[in-house]
């Protein structure tokens, strides 16, 4: 509503209001940032979200726990896998029951290269952003490379809905193992070029040293996570932290930068995405043939080629999808809180059970929800150029700030 006083407010201070977004070409997702500036410099900045709001936690609330998974493909389009992984990791801790082995080691795989596909489109868009077009094509390719396996994996290359309680929806195809050793290696290629191309380029330092920069004292206080606040001097990775699916069990380093700014968080992607090359290479050695499914099949579905012959999987499988009574995965009362390190952070499932086949509760912490809380801190000050640049290295998901 106009008002005569902030209007010559606004006059007095020579101020200018500015909106970027809701569908801006610089905002990743729908949000809007309603900036106050002073010539080029922001002086305020308020961030605005919901414009995505669909309700993930409340439908998981009318799903059963099995139904949810094809829910937490939507929360982050860019990682799917990561987000079916780590739903599936807790509500199978709040079961009670251990995947086998072959299970563990495969999502372990998925995860990691889902989380190089997160990071070099992440990094070509924010180069891309500071007007470099060559790495966004560079990143494309290696994550077409990426997506065609997923949808040899899983049927399909963005909703893959693949993990289930208790095991997997599919084993691996045959070629797997060959197919993503010949992309690991042109991967690290790529991720060369771009340490080559930016790291020693006086326009990229110009445009991403100091700029941006968040203290590990704001990291903590925010309750940021992932790469974020691993490039401010935070020394947290849940797989090392509170490890699942046996990450104790791998050989990797977790990177760590003390500056804090768009060039740490820029380097700290590309180190992750190293580590996540060594972590499936162990992967791929170690598997072995074996179930992809736990044993009890009043906990799972059962393999779906059993079920065309065998009556007792037959049995099984009804018994576990139909609704109501005492049919479906049903936990015992409890409430548990599982946490998984997604490619942006800490991705954390909190889940109340009565007993039933649908949670009583779901709640969702995702990790771009926090890590965007600290945009307007670290954007007031800077130039409005330096918009841009700030936003692209946080990598936000639009649809994790609007549950």
């Amino acid at each position: 509503m106009y008002s005569y006083q902030s209007d010559v407010l606004e006059k007095s201070e020579d101020s200018l209001l500015l909106n970027v977004g809701p569908s801006h070409p610089a905002t990743h997702g729908t949000l809007r940032l309603k900036l106050k500036i002073q010539g080029e410099t922001v002086v305020g900045c308020e961030q605005e979200i919901g414009f995505l709001h669909t309700g993930f936690e409340k439908l998981g609330e009318h799903r059963s726990f099995n139904q949810f998974v094809t829910i937490t493909d939507r929360m982050n389009y860019i990682s799917p896998l990561n987000n079916n992984i780590g739903y599936a990791v807790a509500v199978e801790e709040l079961l009670g029951i251990e995947v086998p082995r072959r299970c563990a080691q495969i999502r372990v795989i998925l995860a990691e290269l889902s989380r190089i596909a997160d990071h070099i489109f992440s990094l070509g868009a924010m180069t891309m952003d500071m007007g470099a077009f060559s790495s966004i094509l560079w990143a494309f390719v290696e994550r077409e490379k990426l997506y065609d396996v997923f949808e040899s994996v899983t049927g399909t290359r963005l909703t893959t809905s693949y993990t289930r309680v208790g095991g997997l929806a599919f084993d691996l195809p045959e070629g797997f193992e060959a197919r993503v050793r010949e992309i690991l290696d042109e991967a690290a290629g790529t991720i060369d070029k771009f340490r080559a191309s930016f790291l020693s380029n006086p326009i990229f330092l110009e445009r991403t040293s100091g700029v941006g920069v968040i203290t590990r004292e704001d990291a903590l206080n925010f309750g940021l996570t992932g790469p974020i606040a691993r490039a401010s001097g935070v020394d947290y990775d849940l797989r090392k932290f509170r490890p699942y699916l046996g990450y104790q069990e791998y050989d990797f380093d977790t990177p760590i930068y003390a500056e804090g700014d768009s060039y740490a968080r820029y380097v700290i992607r590309l180190d992750e995405m190293d580590e996540s090359i060594r972590i499936v290479r162990q992967a791929l050695d170690r598997l072995e043939p074996g179930p992809i499914n736990y044993a009890d099949q009043k906990h799972v579905l059962p393999d779906k080629q059993s079920v065309y012959h065998d009556m007792e999987s037959l049995i099984h499988h009804f018994k576990v999808i139909m609704p109501g009574g005492n049919h479906g995965v049903q936990p015992p009362k409890a409430s548990h809180y599982s946490a998984s390190e997604a490619p942006n952070g800490e991705l954390g499932f909190y889940l109340v059970s009565d007993g039933g086949s649908m949670p009583y509760r779901v709640r969702v912490r995702p990790p771009s929800f926090y890590n965007f809380q600290v945009y307007s801190k670290v954007l007031t000050g800077r130039m409005v150029a330096d918009l841009v640049t700030i936003l692209a290295s946080f990598n936000v998901i639009a649809g994790e700030l609007d549950r």
